[in-house]
């Protein structure tokens, strides 16, 4: 018997379930569906990247492979660099990204012969996470951030930052490098991508900093803000202040961009060759496509919300829609993109 589609579901599809179907791929959550529309259209689309990215990649998947169910989309978190590798030798059509392309890895597809377009997908807000026992800090200024975080620093304690907070040592957690959440957040925070002290505990997996600073009262850490919101009752958020006020990340925070330096696009690079083909086409296009009025059933659209596929996907696994007029944008440029290949 065939289960619920997601726009059924309600809100807030949890990234955790996603990623764990991530093993192999997510085409069980994609390109496997066997019920659904038949559009005409036909083919596979291979995509790869980002483990950040996947589970909003795979929500956009899911509901496309819905309405064209002989068109398979398999679905890889196989990490930004790792897929960027991938693509730049052909073997995927689309590249989910939590940063942008590096100059080694644009030589690799220009080598290649491999052109793409860059398209903004969803936003993301970079969370400060400590212990929920921490009643001290309830923000922390970019340039405390910065003291806290940089290469060689002299930070050791919380007293260290502030002299009226506790005289006892971090335990520090966060991103390892390979990840592009570490790439944008030591660029942003520490002004030089892969620039961090060398004494915190990195870690591919978001959980493990979750369970590093829960279990640590003086901890603190960095990661997605959706995996915050999965752990409320184990974690404090800790605001930021750029100089306009403390902030932390909050749908209406994120998506207006007053949530700063720590708010960041997300990314899904489209072969340029592929957008011959009318199913690549019509994938990329879905993104900024308006939903239909079954995905208005769930409670992550206020009202009559026109939000498109990528918005509404962003906000059930957790993320942040772009704003519309960076959806106006992107879709221009992706238009853009496929005259250019196909008149």
């Amino acid at each position: 018997m065939e289960g619920p589609r997601r726009s059924e579901r309600g809100a807030g599809v949890a990234r955790r379930s996603l990623l764990a179907a991530a093993g192999g791929s997510v085409a069980a959550l994609a390109g496997c569906l066997v019920h659904g529309e038949d559009s005409g259209l036909e083919g596979e689309i291979r995509v790869d990247g980002s483990n950040t990215v996947l589970p909003h990649s795979a929500s956009v998947a899911e509901e496309f492979a819905w309405r064209n169910n002989r068109v398979e989309v398999p679905v890889r978190g196989s990490g930004t660099g790792a897929g960027f590798q991938l693509f730049c030798t052909g073997s995927t059509e689309v590249q989910n990204a939590s940063r942008t392309i590096k100059d080694d890895e644009a030589d690799l597809c220009e080598d290649n012969g491999i052109e793409h377009v860059e398209l903004e997908v969803a936003l993301d807000g970079l969370a400060i996470y400590a212990n929920p026992s921490n009643d001290w800090c309830d923000c922390l200024t970019v340039d405390e951030l910065r003291r806290i975080w940089e290469p060689g620093s002299a930070v050791e304690t919380w007293s260290d930052v502030r002299s009226e907070w506790p005289d006892e040592a971090f335990d520090l957690y966060g991103r390892d490098p390979a990840s592009g959440t570490f790439d944008y957040f030591t660029e942003t925070i520490n002004g030089e991508v892969g620039a961090i002290r060398s004494d915190y505990s990195p870690s591919a997996d978001t959980n493990v900093i979750i369970r590093g600073v829960r279990g640590d009262r003086h901890a603190l850490g960095f990661g997605g803000a959706g995996y915050f919101y999965e752990n409320e009752d184990d974690l404090k958020l800790i605001g930021v202040d750029d100089g306009g006020g403390c902030e932390v990340p909050t749908l209406e925070s994120v998506e207006s961009e007053e949530y700063q330096p720590l708010t960041r696009p997300l990314y899904a690079y489209v072969r340029t060759d592929a957008l011959a083909r009318e199913e690549v086409r019509a994938f990329a296009r879905f993104y900024y496509e308006e939903i239909d009025d079954q995905a208005r059933q769930a409670d992550v659209v206020d009202d009559d919300e026109p939000l498109t596929w990528g918005q509404w996907s962003a906000r059930m696994v957790r993320f942040f829609g772009l704003s519309d007029e960076r959806v106006a944008a992107n879709a221009e440029k992706l238009e853009s993109a496929i005259d250019e290949v196909v008149g």
